[in-house]
């Protein structure tokens, strides 16, 4: 059970933020862990549209119907986007895009520590607006 304002770990956002690093810290080894941690567990809790998936589709995933194995992640913040994708040898690769009205002005390639922070702090930008909103929102009782 969750405390009013605060997140799955009841701690408030920058708990729920820091331990979501954390475990995004813990397995960096594939594109699919951090596909299926941020399209999956998190799905309910950010905004539709917010984290999109990049499948890559073998003979064998088509012929028997599965979805294929995720390659990249994208996640759309406020003023930029944030990208993991396999790179060669599987390795992960980040970038951060600033985007202006829609056009992406600038790519900065960075590690995935990096990536994890600016993720945090877009996970925690969204966090203080839903907060702030909860506290304006007149009281429908």
């Amino acid at each position: 059970m969750t405390e009013p304002g605060g997140g799955p770990s009841g701690l408030g956002p920058m708990a729920d933020v820091q331990l979501l690093a954390e475990m995004l810290r813990s397995d960096r080894s594939d594109v699919a862990s951090y596909a299926r941690l941020l399209a999956g567990a998190l799905a309910g809790a950010l905004p539709a549209g917010m984290v999109e998936v990049e499948l890559r589709r073998g003979l064998t995933d088509r012929v028997t119907g599965r979805e294929g194995r995720p390659v990249a992640v994208l996640v759309h913040g406020q003023d930029r986007d944030l990208e993991l994708r396999e790179g060669p040898r599987g390795a992960v690769e980040g970038e951060i895009r600033q985007v202006v009205r829609g056009t992406v002005v600038s790519r900065r390639p960075v590690g995935v520590d990096l990536w994890l922070e600016a993720l945090a702090v877009d996970l925690n930008r969204i966090a203080a607006r839903d907060a702030l909103e909860r506290l304006l929102r007149p009281d429908p009782g």
